[in-house]
């Protein structure tokens, strides 16, 4: 899209309408009932900054992170587990969600409060809500603290976000779940799965001093979960994609 859009002189070609243009290719072509993330991201990012979106109006907010000035980084672990979206698995946990909503007689799972938690009687349905409800909760005190320059206090909140994506959302795997553990006890802030789930990566809140140790403490793990090797490296916050020339 953004290769596209780069060629073809064409004002009307904003990156917001490629990222709706883009979910649609996904959900109705595919038919992967995936959200937005990826593709928000990719159209919408800022070089240093995290990116609040918005799904419900595809507003955005570039959030800078000042992880350099914090002495941090983050350090992607992958997985090396493939994973699809097109196999029903996401599609099941949005189904999920707009069951959950329709019940609470919300327009949006979002909007659902602590309270309204007791009033589903589905056990899944109610996890699936537990899991939005903290969520939104979590990233709202994320971008508290990232603000107020206390990005060093994220970690605890990274590993509880991880812990409602494993056991409410149900979308981790268990290389995902060995992955997440190891970085804590090797000197990491915090660690979470990242993307749709079910395979991928996860990634980790570190002191770049501490990117081997870490690195190595989850290669061990794996190993001894008979589970395939995984890759690391250390990354920073990039651009939105664009032509380079």
């Amino acid at each position: 899209a953004a290769e596209l859009a780069g060629r073809a002189d064409a004002p009307e070609l904003r990156p917001t309408w490629l990222v709706r243009a883009a979910i649609r290719a996904e959900n109705e072509v595919v038919r992967a009932g995936t959200g937005g993330m990826d593709q928000t991201v990719a159209l919408l990012a800022e070089e240093g900054s995290a990116l609040l979106i918005h799904t419900r109006d595809f507003r955005t907010e570039p959030v800078q992170l000042g992880l350099a000035d914090a002495g941090l980084a983050l350090l992607v672990i992958d997985t090396r587990v493939k994973h699809t979206l097109a196999d029903g698995q996401y599609a099941q946990r949005r189904a999920d969600c707009d069951e959950a909503a329709r019940q609470l007689g919300l327009e949006w799972l979002s909007d659902a409060t602590e309270a309204d938690m007791d009033r589903l009687t589905d056990e899944r349905l109610r996890a699936r809500t537990r899991h939005v409800v903290g969520e939104n909760q979590r990233v709202d005190r994320v971008v508290d603290l990232v603000r107020a320059g206390r990005v060093a206090e994220i970690g605890p909140l990274l590993d509880a976000s991880h812990a409602s994506l494993r056991d409410d959302y149900e979308v981790s795997a268990v290389e995902l779940d060995v992955a997440s553990r190891p970085p804590a006890r090797a000197g990491a802030l915090g660690a979470r799965m990242v993307g749709g789930g079910f395979g991928g990566s996860a990634i980790a809140l570190i002191h770049p001093g501490d990117a081997q140790a870490i690195s190595d403490a989850v290669v061990v793990a794996c190993r001894a979960q008979g589970l395939t090797e995984p890759a690391t490296l250390t990354v920073t916050s990039g651009p939105a994609a664009h032509r380079l020339s």
